[in-house]
């Protein structure tokens, strides 16, 4: 025992000894619901996971479900509930080899494009199931130095001690369940029950019809909620779950029941079944109705994030129990009452002084002109008035029959109120009053944690929305749209971002790109990175060139996050485009004709993980009325769906939509995203240029007679074109841009000449970055000098261009023809 790792005499660890103890203790034990999960917790305590997860083969083979887990959130880890069997994700690899699978935070960077495994610093491990036919066992560990050799021992006993359920019941029916068993098909709501369970119901075998609704109508409606909550797949969670309940009986008060199941993943075709017992917890538990009602409200508001989501749960919490007409939960914000949720939400159902200050959804009510209500709030004391109590008009009419207030405090701090009203006479009873004392401190401090939310999520928000296009710029031939969803799963910033940059010569670029992790780090990361490929395309350099600089940038910036991208430049003139894609999804394409594809683009590496890295160009074929779509992977990836599945599903949906409003378009997309990350969406509609530019360029050799050469090249070429007025002025901007750039700069030099309807564009292109100086004052005996001036005059505008490393001065004039 005196070496650090603790070696016994067989030279296995102290912590390998003691997790064998526990799991020897855990499985010689009689079997119970939970021991699966409690052999799990044992990784998190003797390998230092974060996650461990069991998944087993559905019934098809094809799929391995996860049966229960135990640790952080596995949407915090990327953990899926399923994984392909022929798939390459580490549980298939594991599965299928039989060997463990180990990764670390290089590897997992490595895979993060594919989406399989979990894409921040985490060290992943994969362990077959000895005993579960095919089984899996997933592990994370946020360490920086992920699982060391005596984890990995631990992980391996605890992968050993597994053992899985046994036969499972059958989706097509075969076979009966024990008499206190059941099994319910999630996707058709029928459902097998022993006989045991028909008797707690009060129903024998002929009475009952196979309906899990027959079921569920003899429950105590204000328990239905609850046993919703699992019978139905979109709340069940996967593991075990258990519940108690109250059924109605013929005499007597209702009966307690204790539901114990778990929802088992179905195969390709086939629906999921929640499996599980029903027994009598009539002797387990004494009647606590009112520490029930209390107790289910405290569970829904520490779910409750925003504030409204805390003004819906004191609603659904207080309505049926205390048999009210109206309850009323407003924020207190200043010396008005801003109104939360109303029930019912009806303006007709409200008092004239509510109807009065009605606006956009909610109204909000001035606390000075109800000072019975002002003087509960001072107070800060529940106050209940009985029917037709002298109250001031709009209260009275709340609650004709009685009326309850509730301040919501917490500490010193009033944050709004809950009025209750009755329109029949009510009787308080000593239980009631409780409730309502219990209910209101319970609400106030939801709610000041609620505002609190509100507000810092609203702050991340403002600047979010600072680091994005404020507006994206009107294009020639087309139309784009752009939207950004940020994430609910958290307060913290997101590094998704979009930019629609124009360029020379009617090109676009589209850009959309997803910084890795959610912090401020990724923000101001995404902020530099959106910069850096504007300022790089405004340049004039080619797609493959402007991501090649953005990659080198992050790399030298040494930062630990890296960044995906996808770069689209479009000719809007001729339709055509380029396509570079940095370990991103590729465009979505809509077709005029509806059809819709995926567009075949190569991919390289995420920006800032190789210094060395090609990012290959793909072309794209665009026909006016062609939709591009580029998103990031919030709006296609979820838990229930890989990547590939949801750009297959937004295709589909893209093919649906109109095109005709691509806002519209766009909110439809947007419509269901999962929200667990954040999601950013451009849309382009190619429409194709009505006008299209009238284009010729001339190299201009350094000559004697160059500026000649030029000027007769400027000459043949606008009389083809049939300019035929301000010909002498175009050939004198034309001399003076060349003789400049001859004079003053080396290398290669080029003229373009543009007409588009009655603009007239000279440019002149040479390789040097300094732009042209204007001189302030010049003497009559100067020599030179007074070119860029005499452009000035003789032009409608002029100006200076960066290009590939040189410039362009160009000079715009008015034609007629």
């Amino acid at each position: 025992m005196a070496n650090v790792v603790g070696q016994d005499a067989a030279g296995r660890s102290t912590r390998t000894l003691r997790a064998e103890g526990a799991l020897a203790t855990i499985t010689t034990e009689p079997e119970a619901p939970d021991r699966v999960r409690r052999v799990l917790e044992q990784a998190l305590v003797f390998a230092g996971a974060a996650l461990v997860a069991v998944y087993t083969p559905s019934e098809d083979g094809e799929q391995l479900c996860l049966v229960e887990s135990a640790g952080v959130p596995r949407t915090l880890c990327g953990v899926r509930d399923s994984y392909s069997v022929a798939g390459h994700s580490p549980a298939a690899e594991a599965a299928r080899g039989g060997q463990p699978v180990w990764l670390g935070p290089e590897e997992l960077a490595a895979q993060a494009q594919a989406r399989r495994v979990p894409a921040r610093d985490f060290s992943l491990a994969a362990l077959p199931v000895r005993h579960g036919a095919g089984g899996c066992l997933l592990a994370v560990s946020e360490r920086p130095g992920g699982f060391d050799p005596d984890d990995r021992v631990c992980l391996g006993l605890v992968a050993d001690a597994v053992v899985l359920p046994g036969q499972q019941p059958t989706a097509d029916g075969d076979g009966e369940p024990a008499p206190d068993a059941f099994v319910l098909a999630m996707d058709t709501g029928r459902v097998r029950v022993g006989d045991d369970i028909l008797g707690l119901f009060g129903l024998g075998p002929d009475d009952f019809d196979g309906r899990v609704e027959t079921l569920m109508g003899l429950t105590v409606p204000e328990d239905l909620p609850s046993v919703m909550s699992v019978v139905e797949s979109d709340h069940m969670t996967i593991g075990e779950r258990e519940l108690d309940f109250r059924v109605e009986q013929p005499a007597g008060p209702p009966k307690w029941l204790r539901l114990r199941g778990r929802l088992l993943q179905g195969g390709e075709g086939r629906p999921a079944r929640l499996v599980g017992s029903v027994a009598d917890a009539s002797t387990l538990r004494a009647d606590v109705t009112d520490v029930a009602r209390v107790q289910r409200l405290a569970t829904a508001l520490a779910a409750a994030v925003t504030v409204r989501e805390v003004g819906k749960a004191v609603v659904a919490a207080l309505r049926g129990p205390l048999r009210a007409d109206r309850i009323a939960v407003a924020e207190l914000e200043g010396d008005r009452l801003v109104v939360v949720v109303l029930d019912p939400p009806e303006p007709d159902a409200w008092p004239d002084l509510w109807r009065a200050e009605w606006r956009a959804e909610w109204p909000d009510a001035p606390v000075r002109t109800m000072p019975t209500l002002a003087a509960v709030l001072r107070e800060g004391r529940a106050r209940i008035w009985s029917a037709d109590s002298a109250l001031e008009t709009s209260l009275a009419e709340v609650g004709p029959g009685g009326l309850a207030m509730l301040p919501l405090s917490a500490g010193n701090r009033t944050a709004g109120a809950c009025l209750i009203g009755w329109d029949a006479p009510h009787d308080f009873g000593a239980d009631e009053r409780a409730l309502l004392t219990a209910a209101a401190g319970l609400a106030g401090q939801a709610l000041m944690r609620a505002r609190a939310f509100d507000a810092e999520h609203e702050l991340v928000g403002m600047l979010q929305r600072q680091l994005l296009p404020r507006r994206l710029p009107r294009l020639p031939g087309a139309v784009a749209v752009a939207r950004y969803l940020p994430s609910t799963a958290g307060l913290e910033l997101g590094g998704d971002w979009y930019d629609v940059i124009p360029l020379p010569d009617n090109h676009v670029a589209l850009v959309i790109g997803d910084v890795q992790g959610h912090s401020a780090g990724a923000a101001t990361l995404m902020g530099q990175m959106r910069t850096a490929l504007r300022a790089y395309a405004v340049e004039g350099h080619t797609p493959d060139v402007v991501v090649s600089h953005a990659n080198r940038l992050l790399v030298d910036m040494e930062s630990d996050l890296f960044a995906t991208c996808c770069y689209v430049e479009i000719d809007l003139e001729q339709g055509s485009g380029w396509c570079v894609r940095a370990g991103h999804l590729p465009p979505v394409l809509r077709h005029p004709d509806g059809s819709t594809e995926i567009a075949e683009s190569e991919g390289g590496p995420p920006l800032g993980v190789m210094a060395q890295a090609d990012f290959p160009m793909s072309p794209l074929r665009l026909r006016p009325g062609t939709v591009v779509a580029l998103t990031t992977d919030g709006l296609v990836e979820s838990v229930e769906a890989d990547i590939d599945e949801g750009m297959d599903h937004l295709a589909r949906r893209l093919a649906t939509a109109d095109p005709a409003d691509l806002g519209l378009v766009a909110d439809g997309l947007l419509g269901r995203a999962p929200r667990s990350d954040d999601v950013a969406l451009l849309l382009m509609r190619y429409e194709g240029m009505t006008l299209r530019p009238l284009r010729e360029t001339w190299t201009v050799w350094r000559v004697p007679q160059a500026v000649g050469h030029a000027r007769r090249f400027t000459r043949r070429t606008l009389r083809s074109w049939g300019v035929s007025e301000d010909l002498d002025t175009a050939l004198l901007v034309v001399s003076e841009l060349v003789t400049n750039a001859l004079v003053h700069t080396e290398g290669q030099v080029r003229l373009d000449l543009t007409l588009v309807g009655d603009r007239l564009r000279l440019a002149v292109a040479d390789a040097s970055p300094r732009s042209p100086a204007k001189p302030n004052s010049i003497g009559w005996e100067a020599t030179g000098g007074r070119g860029i001036l005499l452009v000035e005059a003789l032009s409608a505008a002029w100006g200076t261009l960066p290009v590939s490393g040189g410039k362009q001065v160009w000079a715009e004039l008015g034609t007629h023809r």
